[in-house]
């Protein structure tokens, strides 16, 4: 049975009921519940540390105790997992559902200025998060708890943060560019694009996060239009990994991290002083993720093999993270070296937003291997304790690499003295 029983048992044991809740609505200004057959909009005196369970992330819950259903299915929908005694009322609310969002489009109302509780009927509401209800209590019965629940939370939140968060967008620096058939298509395309970012955390099975259909599109977009994205603070500051991917690798090994640049450090270490630096890049990945490439002075260092046979298990990966990924041999170094550095960046950029709390500057988007900060001037001589806490990894202290700019199409590196 799930893993998450022990919770629901000492909620037994105290003699309290199990209580369940749900948010009405994910925007920040629409703050209303459903719990014990009513709809609560006034919530002052209600007890948010006492809910057991709910559906999806929501900051109204604020108690790490309160178990988010949908993490324990990894991504799958209230109708993937809807149970058999309920599958004909879930299906009956959920093309209801369906209507009034159509309705919506149609009649061109904007969810993202109308809070959703004010635009169906209560009753059909009552219906819909009772429902919503059961099949959370279904989940947390019956589904083990992941081993990696403690980072998946800390993710949902993250994401949540960043989606709240409007992007400063200027499409006037590349309306000049119209003439052409590139831009124009995605001027013409944009006008259908929120403002936020809205980050698939189950996109991939890697954990490699993706976006979803609808919001900017941070991770795919054309570098000719990065210009567009503006801070909303006085510039960017982007923080990455010096060859992430090759240090984790090391990490893995267990061999120690050079503190300068790593291709560089392979030429003088490895390949015996031969060769330019794009030449050893080339040469590193080449061999990487190619199992069936012989480079000797590769492998020797860098173990490769090794690696493989300490985290490919029975037809699966586990990472440092606790994530499991169904892999064959061929892929499995890709996977775990792929995973490893998206989680890696993650976890350094919760602590980072933790740091920001409070303060102007914000984490405004991560890519899969970087950070990109929206930093007020006044706050800039907190950039050396981020840069620290970034380097700061499992496997040692990695090499970061700097970048600045009064757009996200200017960024430069910079050399950051600590």
């Amino acid at each position: 049975m799930g893993g998450a029983l022990p919770a629901l048992a000492e909620a037994a044991d105290t003699n309290r009921w199990i209580l369940l809740a749900q948010a009405l609505d994910d925007k920040q200004h629409c703050v209303g519940i459903y719990h014990d057959g009513k709809l609560l909009y006034n919530c002052e005196e209600f007890d948010f540390d006492a809910v057991s369970a709910t559906w999806n992330y929501n900051p109204i819950f604020t108690q790490n105790s309160t178990l988010i259903a949908s993490l324990f299915v990894g991504g799958k929908s209230l109708n993937e997992v809807c149970p058999d005694f309920l599958r004909h009322r879930w299906e009956a609310i959920n093309a209801r559902m369906r209507a009034f969002y159509k309705s919506f489009s149609t009649a061109k109302v904007s969810l993202e200025r109308h809070c959703f509780y004010d635009l169906v009927p209560q009753r059909f509401l009552l219906e819909y998060c009772e429902v919503k209800n059961k099949i959370t209590e279904h989940v947390i019965k019956t589904y083990d708890t992941p081993e990696n629940y403690d980072f998946m939370r800390k993710l949902v939140e993250f994401t949540y943060n960043i989606r709240q968060q409007k992007l400063n967008i200027d499409y006037a620096e590349i309306a000049r560019e119209s003439h052409h058939f590139k831009t124009r298509n995605f001027l013409k395309k944009s006008k259908y694009i929120k403002p936020h970012i809205s980050y698939n955390i189950y996109g991939t099975k890697t954990g490699r996060m993706t976006t979803y259909k609808g919001g900017f599109p941070i991770l795919t977009l054309d570098s000719d239009y990065r210009s567009i994205l503006k801070p909303a603070n006085d510039y960017f500051v982007e923080l990455d990994y010096n060859a992430a991917e090759l240090r984790v690798l090391l990490g893995l090994s267990g061999k120690e991290q050079p503190q300068d640049d790593i291709h560089q450090w392979n030429i003088d270490n490895i390949y015996r002083g031969t060769g330019t630096r794009e030449e050893a890049k080339k040469r590193i990945f080449a061999w990487l993720y190619n199992p069936k490439s012989k480079d000797y002075l590769s492998n020797r260092h860098y173990s490769r093999d090794e690696v493989v046979q300490k985290y490919f298990i029975g037809q699966q990966v586990t990472t440092l993270f606790d994530r499991t990924i169904e892999s064959d041999k061929h892929h499995a170094l890709n996977y775990l070296i792929q995973s490893t550095t998206s989680d890696l960046v993650l976890s350094r950029a919760f602590d980072i937003a933790n740091i920001l709390k409070g303060k102007k500057s914000f984490i405004s988007f991560t890519l899969h291997d970087s950070i990109i900060i929206d930093y007020d001037d006044c706050e800039r001589e907190t950039i050396g304790e981020l840069i620290n806490i970034f380097s700061q990894t499992p496997f040692g202290k990695f090499k970061v690499n700097v970048s600045a700019g009064k757009s996200y199409g200017a960024m430069r590196r910079i050399e950051w003295i600590q």
